[in-house]
């Protein structure tokens, strides 16, 4: 199972950023999470040459090969990365269904 999915969108704009880096065909596009202090965990994105087959999960999607740690495989569970190319926004957008914000007074909330 994958615990995160790109949208065809946001696969052709990967596409277009491994081509114009002259990246080879096999990088694989790398998502994660890293601690984000009082918002709680951040989102990373980049790219990776080698995925290491013990500690990563990788799939092919929609021409890409997307790798996560599997570590972080129970945050990102049901997480759909998207691309916005809109007036007021452009960039890749993650919709994770378990996300919860807390501020520094100890409350969270759903976000």
């Amino acid at each position: 199972m994958t615990a995160v999915t790109i949208t065809e969108k946001a696969a052709s704009e990967i596409k277009r950023v491994m081509s114009e880096q002259q990246m080879p065909e096999t990088t694989s596009v790398r998502i994660g999470v890293s601690g984000g202090g009082c918002s709680g965990m951040q989102y990373t994105f980049g790219f990776d040459e080698n995925p290491d087959a013990a500690a990563d999960e990788v799939s092919a999607q929609h021409g890409v090969n997307v790798a996560v740690n599997k570590q972080f495989s129970l945050h990102l569970d049901g997480t759909v990365v998207d691309f916005k190319d809109e007036l007021h926004q452009r960039g890749f957008v993650f919709n994770n269904p378990n996300a919860v914000r807390s501020c520094g007074c100890g409350s969270s909330f759903s976000s």
